[in-house]
């Protein structure tokens, strides 16, 4: 299982990553960037490839995405950069902020990855944005109440029904993790579900749509991890990794030196 299962997208071997990547190269949207470029393969079910391609015509890396219904304010503070391609990237932010470009007004910080890091223009940090944000599950547990998710809580530590632990940022033992990780432990209340087809493959996976502390987030996840089945109302646990994007993109001027804003999706 990987994150491309969480969207119906199985691959098992280094091989089946190129074959699927030969697949859509011809059936994608290039999005021009620093550093080269990506080809998007947007599918129906709201899944997306996001292929890396450098100024060589090289294939560097991919990266899924589920372009999802979720919107929520968070106040970004920096630009973290990926070691493993030049077309990776990830902001670190605080999320909800009360205050206009403080981040300490937010209720906790984390890290998301972004699959179009590199179409992103100059921004002067910190900064409030509205993004769409996806969980990619890793591990999940599903309830069918929030009664049921507090009377199964037998630990000394109890987590609320809307909670959130920026795993990605802390090693077990407390130290900071360099740079950062994209994870999220969270708990969040069901507002919607839906078994999507992945039109590409043909296979299926879940969506939901989830009430977290600070904000709604989309959570895709592989069949496999899902044991019981879902209710709305009903309560979501789990480890993920986080993928999002701005919902305005932001671009500078040369002229002027001042930003404008392209609206991405609605």
């Amino acid at each position: 299982m990987s994150n491309f299962s969480n969207i119906g997208f199985h691959i098992t071997s280094e091989q089946e990553l190129y074959k699927l990547a030969e697949n859509i190269y011809g059936i994608g949207k290039i999005e021009e960037a620093h550093h080269g470029k990506y080809i998007v393969y947007s599918d129906s079910s709201g899944a997306e490839l996001w292929m890396q391609v450098d100024k060589n015509n090289s294939l560097i890396g991919m990266n899924p995405h589920y372009n999802g219904y979720s919107k929520r304010l968070v106040c970004l503070t920096k630009i973290i950069q990926r070691p493993d391609s030049i077309l990776d990237g990830a902001f670190h932010c605080w999320s909800n902020p009360i205050e206009i470009n403080n981040p300490d007004s937010g209720e906790y910080p984390f890290v998301f990855d972004l699959p179009n890091a590199k179409t992103i223009g100059e921004i002067k940090f910190p900064y409030n944005f509205e993004i769409q944000l996806s969980a990619f599950a890793q591990k999940i547990t599903l309830y069918s109440s929030e009664d049921e998710f507090n009377s199964k809580q037998t630990s000394d530590v109890k987590f609320a029904t809307q909670s959130f632990i920026p795993m990605g940022l802390f090693k077990p033992e407390g130290e900071s993790t360099e740079p950062p990780e994209a994870l999220g432990m969270f708990t969040g209340i069901i507002k919607e579900f839906d078994i999507k087809v992945n039109s590409f493959t043909r296979n299926h996976f879940y969506w939901f749509l989830v009430n977290t502390l600070g904000g709604e987030i989309d959570i895709v996840a592989d069949p496999i991890l899902i044991i019981d089945k879902p209710k709305l109302n009903g309560v979501i646990q789990g480890q993920f990794w986080l993928s999002g994007k701005l919902y305005y993109q932001p671009y500078i001027t040369k002229e002027n030196n001042k930003g404008f804003f392209k609206k991405l999706f609605s």
